[in-house]
């Protein structure tokens, strides 16, 4: 089992920045990739950004430029960092762990943290 508690959401105005962190707790060992996700108001969720164990990273594109995905492995914790941040960035951003078991993944959900920027 992996826990993930997430922080650092907020409001904020058209062109400010803000820094969201993911806490993972548990078999944190067993974790494949980590990322964040986000789900605006009568949208599907969509991948913001991912990073693997071995640190390969992705942005989808709406964010590249703008957000920076990391981690420091010491604490088990991951970050994204946005900057320019635009009204269509408002959402409910989670953090994603992905678990490999043989062919299968599992995957575990933070409990959502609410970003709302302001044109």
């Amino acid at each position: 089992q992996v826990q993930l508690v997430e922080s650092g959401g907020g409001s904020v105005q058209a062109g400010g920045s803000l820094r969201l962190s993911c806490a993972a707790s548990g078999n944190t060992f067993s974790i494949a990739s980590m990322g964040w996700y986000r789900q605006a108001p009568g949208k599907q969720r969509e991948v913001v950004a991912t990073i693997s164990r071995g640190g390969v990273i992705n942005y989808t594109d709406s964010v590249k430029g703008r957000f920076t995905i990391s981690r420091d492995g010491a604490k088990n914790t991951v970050y994204l960092q946005m900057n320019s941040l635009k009204a269509e960035d408002t959402a409910v951003y989670s953090c994603n762990a992905v678990v490999l078991r043989g062919t299968n993944a599992n995957n575990y959900w933070g409990q959502g943290t609410q970003v709302t920027v302001s044109s």
